[in-house]
């Protein structure tokens, strides 16, 4: 068996054992956390919003520490621009996505902002040790913030006796916690932990193994292979979230994911390794982010404040988010060909 067959096959490997490590993981995570007294919405806006980004984190510093942190970077990116372009998408093409109004206040502007943030970060083609750990310092008050708010969302909605609200609320936070008793929990974590890292090592090795036989750089592949492996958790619980009628909560985890992206998962391998960058990470993709968040912001400022209706995020936006992630794609291919 050939060389690039093998980084293949290991790849797919990798990016199969990610998933199933980080399901192992936020399960023990989690289940971890419930017997030390958490509730079940405090879970899901920590233990589970940092789990499920676990992957894309523990590959973007292994991608630092074996010398290519431009791969990190490119994750980062690359997953932004997936969970809008195809997560999204895709879910809008299976049912109609309710634009939670709520979102305007706080979380949009808050994801506008961070994409300006790492915007200036990156304008020089360079990530710097410092640029790193003012992106990582951020995610603290960030995730404050966004937590405070959405407790003090969850008191209105239940003091104004909005029953309906109250449930639809507490159903962007909850989370399925796994019956596990104490010693398991800790197993079930540790064991998801040592799996993380070891799949996330060979991920990144047959990814490099990849890129030097095709002759692109690591930023390229971490742009497209990698950052599609590693939105595909996303993507899986998006579209079984649609199917089981809990489709409103996936702008949500969007907005939610796309921020810790560029906080934590960008942050790190600029704080491992000063990261040079080539031209097209400002030219095409961060550009290529930075315009599909703002389609996204400007469909939801339209779908809360000019169109006063609740038809949410359909199937014709659906499929022009989908077709601007195939044409990124293509650019890619054909600047790479």
């Amino acid at each position: 068996m050939s060389i690039p067959v093998l980084a293949l096959l290991f790849l797919i490997i990798g990016l199969i054992g990610l998933v199933w490590s980080a399901n192992l993981f936020v399960s023990g995570s989690a289940s971890v956390a419930k017997h030390v007294g958490m509730t079940p919405m405090m879970i899901g806006l920590t233990v589970v919003a940092f789990g499920t980004s676990a992957p894309e984190m523990i590959v973007s510093a292994d991608a630092a520490l074996n010398g290519i942190p431009a791969m990190g970077v490119g994750n980062a990116i690359g997953s932004n621009i997936a969970n809008i372009g195809l997560v999204l998408g895709v879910t809008a093409l299976i049912a109609t996505i309710p634009v939670n109004a709520g979102l305007m206040r706080l979380e949009v502007p808050l994801l506008l902002a961070v994409t300006a943030l790492a915007a200036i970060c990156l304008w020089d083609y360079q990530l710097t040790y410092i640029e790193g750990w003012i992106l990582l310092g951020s995610t603290i008050p960030v995730s404050v913030i966004l937590i405070r708010h959405a407790r003090n969302a969850s008191k209105q909605s239940k003091a104004l006796g909005d029953i309906e609200g109250a449930v639809d609320e507490s159903a962007e936070i909850d989370v399925d916690i796994p019956d596990l008793s104490r010693w398991k929990s800790v197993l079930w974590l540790i064991i998801g932990l040592i799996a993380l890292l070891g799949f996330a090592d060979l991920l990144v090795s047959s990814a490099r193994t990849l890129a030097e036989y095709m002759g692109v750089s690591p930023m390229v592949i971490g742009l497209t292979i990698v950052a599609l492996g590693t939105s595909l958790p996303e993507l899986a619980a998006s579209v079984t979230s649609a199917l089981k009628g809990h489709h409103e909560i996936a702008i949500g985890n969007i907005v939610g994911s796309n921020i810790l992206n560029l906080l934590a998962v960008m942050a790190l391998p600029g704080i491992i390794a000063s990261t040079s960058l080539e031209s097209s990470v400002i030219s095409r993709d961060l550009l290529t982010m930075t315009l599909l968040t703002l389609a996204l912001v400007i469909v939801m400022w339209i779908k809360t404040r000019i169109s006063n209706t609740s038809q949410g995020i359909g199937r014709v936006i659906g499929l022009l988010f989908i077709a601007a992630y195939i044409a990124y794609y293509a650019v890619i291919f054909l600047n790479n060909s």
